[in-house]
């Protein structure tokens, strides 16, 4: 059975790039590609997937509609696949038990966990303010592989 440990080892040599799906209002699968990780939930201390999106995102909108998601992390044929409940954290989303003076901080550790780095932090929280970057927390309901 595959886990989420399993969903991050094949992430990292890739850059943490994964395949996100969601569902469009009328059933079909959208599909995307976005830097995903795995840390634990800011509120339950729980590993999750997670990754940052632009807060206007069609993905986005979506999963405030249908709180539901598909991430594939791949390496060569090996792939992983995590499906599971999305929460999203960000400036016009509200996490149940979450402080939002906190959210500049989620960012950032969501954008490590999926392999990233930065050298002026005070810029990359500028920018993820102005672009009402949100932290989508893929909370597993299934997790399975190919191997």
């Amino acid at each position: 059975m595959a886990s989420l440990s399993d969903f991050a080892s094949l992430l990292a040599p890739e850059g943490g790039i994964a395949v996100v799906c969601t569902s469009r209002a009328d059933g079909s699968v959208q599909a995307s590609i976005a830097n995903a990780g795995v840390l634990d939930h800011p509120v339950t201390g729980r590993p999750v997937a997670a990754l940052v999106a632009r807060g206007d995102a069609l993905k986005v909108r979506h999963w405030r509609r249908d709180p539901r998601a598909t991430l594939v992390a791949r390496g060569g044929y090996q792939w992983v696949a995590v499906e599971g409940t999305v929460e999203l954290a960000g400036p016009d989303d509200h996490l149940d038990g979450f402080a939002a003076p906190n959210l500049p901080g989620l960012l950032r550790a969501v954008f490590q966990a999926a392999g990233g780095t930065h050298d002026d932090w005070a810029t990359f929280d500028r920018v993820m303010a102005d672009e009402r970057r949100v932290a989508v927390l893929v909370t597993p309901t299934r997790v399975y592989s190919n191997g």
